[in-house]
């Protein structure tokens, strides 16, 4: 018998909610059965919710939850992570190493002393640039070159332990966040479970990790639905581009246009892409008309830029992509207009 089939299993308690956390879940169990050292003996998620409407509207678990139930492992939903009763069931278990991946609670002191080696965090940004709540989002939206995702160690201070791993990838302006999101949960699940034998080793510690600069910080602030209008008077296509990137999935982005002699509508900006203004008609520049050149819909901004609306929503309509779209106009002609009073 191989030595290592003797010594028990080192403890792993995985901490995650939404989907993107439950992929990262099944691969680190995948990750597990193939080292054969270690497994997830437990998983922490938030309770469950009650979605649907109507007479549809029931309860729902978490997709963790889901994804641990089907894999049998056991699930503690607490309230909140600093509840007597819960701490006392994940000191019970002793485990060796929690991870978390989209959690969305704060973990406690005592938390924190509970596993013998420590959290590690799967963080979808290149710390310390954008710690909080939406990183990648944040990232999209400032039109950075580059994100990646980063392995740290969890402390008491939002996103600010010391980093354990790292990698880095580049961007090349079309990406939009929830693909890209689900991308560096599943790079660094990969990337956490390559790390595991050194923390369980020793080599890999929060002393040897490395310290976050703390003059490179910058904050991804939660995003809210007020976020989500642009308007072509104030922002430019680079702007309005990179913000449709950003929060694509969730909150969208919409801007107010109007088709004809008929009433403004809230419209939605599925996908874009940053045009050049010479392609706009000379006819069109300056104003507010959307230019519909061979089935493409280009929007004349007020800074002189120009935006390529490549599908679009109209309210209570399916989004449509330009050409289909712009057949649906029928000639008439589609303008940008101003935010209304109380808007922007």
């Amino acid at each position: 018998m191989n030595s290592d089939d003797a010594r028990p299993k080192k403890k792993v308690v995985f901490l995650g909610t939404p989907s993107i956390a439950a992929q990262s879940l099944e691969k680190l169990c995948a990750h597990a059965a193939q080292a054969g050292t270690w497994e997830i003996c437990s998983v922490v998620t938030q309770p469950a919710q009650m979605q649907g409407r109507g007479s549809k509207r029931a309860l729902t678990s978490s997709p963790v939850a889901l994804a641990a139930e089907a894999s049998g492992i056991p699930v503690l939903a607490p309230e909140r992570a600093k509840d007597e009763a819960f701490l006392e069931k994940l000191e019970a278990l002793e485990p060796d190493l929690c991870v978390t991946a989209a959690y969305g609670q704060w973990l406690p002191k005592r938390f924190l002393t509970c596993p013998r080696l420590g959290t590690l965090n799967i963080h979808p940004s290149l710390l310390p640039k954008w710690r909080g709540a939406s990183p990648i989002q944040r990232s999209l939206e400032a039109g950075d070159g580059e994100t990646g995702v980063t392995i740290l160690w969890t402390v008491a201070k939002m996103d600010a332990g010391p980093i354990a791993a790292q990698v880095t990838r580049p961007l090349d302006g079309d990406e939009k966040a929830p693909e890209l999101l689900a991308e560096m949960f599943s790079e660094g699940t990969d990337l956490l479970a390559n790390l595991l034998p050194d923390v369980f080793s020793g080599v890999c510690t929060p002393e040897s990790s490395q310290v976050q600069d703390e003059d490179g910080v910058v904050h991804a602030d939660k995003i809210t639905v007020d976020e989500a209008q642009v308007c072509f008077s104030i922002s430019s296509a680079a702007v309005v581009h990179n913000r449709v990137r950003g929060f694509a999935g969730w909150p969208g982005v919409w801007s107010w246009f109007r088709v004809g002699e008929g009433e403004p509508g809230r419209y939605k900006l599925i996908t874009t892409r940053i045009a050049d203004p010479m392609e706009i008609p000379e006819s069109s520049r300056g104003t507010r008309e959307v230019a519909v050149v061979k089935g493409r819909l280009l929007v004349p901004c007020a800074d002189g830029s120009a935006l390529e609306l490549l599908e679009i929503q109209a309210p209570g309509k399916r989004a449509l992509d330009a050409r289909a779209f712009s057949n649906g106009l029928r000639g008439a002609s589609m303008y940008w207009e101003p935010p209304t009073e109380g808007g922007l």
